[in-house]
């Protein structure tokens, strides 16, 4: 079992940067990959952005990709999304997720998630 916490919601104005955190406990975070899933109000839940156990391989969502950096501190269990120039359309419940398959999984392949944190970006 795979517990993951995440930290780091607020509200911003666009064209500002947060950043997100994810604490994870109960199995070795190094032979996970971790990823980034957001929901928006009435919306489906969509990939934001992934990263490989070893941290070496990225991947990201065409409309993130440039403004947000996934990255992880294997030393620190933790797993980070750094957002910048956010816009209103980032408004929504971010999820971090965990797998041991892969970070090109499917959505459906992964095992474990967050409880969600929420980001707010006004116009």
């Amino acid at each position: 079992q795979v517990q993951l916490v995440e930290s780091g919601a607020g509200l911003v104005q666009a064209g500002g940067s947060l950043r997100l955190s994810c604490a994870a406990s109960g199995r070795t975070f190094n032979r996970l990959a971790m990823g980034w899933f957001r929901q928006a109000p009435g919306k489906e839940r969509e990939f934001v952005a992934s990263i490989s156990a070893s941290g070496i391989t990225t991947y990201y969502a065409g409309s993130v990709k440039g403004r947000f950096t996934i990255s992880r501190d294997n030393a620190k269990n933790t797993v980070y999304l750094q957002m910048n120039s956010l816009k209103p359309d980032d408004t929504a419940i971010y999820y971090c997720a965990a797998n041991t398959v892969s970070s090109r999984a499917a959505e459906s392949s992964y095992e474990y998630w967050g409880q969600g944190t929420q980001v707010t970006v006004s116009s």
